[in-house]
């Protein structure tokens, strides 16, 4: 068995990310001893039936009793007091860390209760599905995924050395960077794409002369896929863009910006314009591919059964 890189490991939060914590952690012998948290009865029951942790516990401060890595996985948005709920159990020497998608805000919730002696290194892997809860989790979901770390000024280097290693054990590369370019960086590859799907997806609903029926039976690949990421985790998508609303109202300005150029270029029927739009925009798309973050296969590498089409002409 590998050695482990923590003796004890407690999440704070056991859905998608921190189930699948659970199962990389195993898989990887990268912690002795697993605990968690979590508000929910039903939760805890789940958790203990599906073996992720050692012991799971309805009060975080219990769960983090001993801890020598402590990881908070749930909405942005109760970090501030499960901070200060656990603020008193923490361990000296511990590092508290995070999977939030926004880090200024978590600097500023978290960093209040930090005590002296223990490493506060906030943290994001990027990594998930449309699904959450701890039957949605997988062994697999951080292989080949990037996990950024935002040590603040003054961080110990084997600290952050450390937690590096440890995402790295859990199948995922790392970047170092400050928090605010990260809030800046997700808010244009991932908050403002949420905000759009959200938004079309909420757009085609309220249409009077398409039938909902109509939208979702005849939903081809782009808006398929648009529904696919506004079915996201809605408290935790709520609490990003509260808890980044600077760097992501920037990012919408600037795509408003850009829908009106490209607004003006269909009416004034300019082709040119169109076409260098998306050539520019399929080179993106192929670079995503190269780098090993999604896949060429057609439809994104979905199966496909018969359709309603197929089914007919077999009938």
């Amino acid at each position: 068995m590998p050695r482990a890189i923590y003796d004890h490991v407690a999440l704070i939060g056991l859905g998608l990310i921190g189930s699948s914590l659970c199962h990389a952690m195993r898989r990887g012998g990268l912690a002795r001893r697993i605990t968690g948290h979590a508000r929910s009865e039903a939760t805890r029951q789940t958790a203990d039936r599906l073996r992720l942790c050692d012991a799971v516990f309805a009060d975080p401060a219990e769960a983090v009793a001993g801890a020598d890595l402590v990881i908070l996985c749930t909405p942005v948005g109760r970090y501030g007091a499960i901070a200060e709920a656990i603020r008193p159990a923490l361990k000296p020497g511990a590092t508290l860390t995070d999977v939030g998608s926004v880090k200024g805000a978590v600097v500023r919730d978290v960093g209040l209760y930090v005590p002296d002696g223990v490493h506060f290194v906030p943290g994001h892997p990027i990594a998930g599905t449309e699904h959450s809860g701890p039957e949605a989790g997988f062994a697999e979901l951080y292989d080949g995924r990037w996990c950024i770390l935002t040590p603040l000024p003054g961080s110990d280097p084997d600290a952050v050395a450390r937690l590096q290693r440890f995402w790295e054990g859990c199948g995922a590369s790392v970047e170092l960077m400050t928090p605010e370019h990260h809030d800046r960086v997700l808010a244009i590859v991932s908050h403002v794409p949420h905000l759009i799907a959200y938004n079309i997806v909420g757009t085609a609903s309220d249409l009077e002369q398409v039938t909902q029926k109509e939208v979702i039976k005849f939903s081809a690949s782009g808006f398929r896929d648009f529904t696919r990421i506004a079915a996201s985790d809605p408290i935790m998508w709520r609490d990003i863009f509260l808890n980044n609303k600077d760097a992501v109202l920037e990012m919408l300005g600037r795509f408003v910006e850009d829908l009106t150029s490209l607004q003006r270029a269909i009416r004034w029927e300019d082709g040119d314009a169109l076409l260098d739009l998306f050539t520019r925009t399929r080179a993106i798309r192929r670079g995503i591919i190269e780098a090993g973050q999604d896949t060429a296969a057609p439809d994104f590498g979905r199966p496909h059964g018969a359709g309603p089409a197929e089914k007919k002409k077999t009938a």
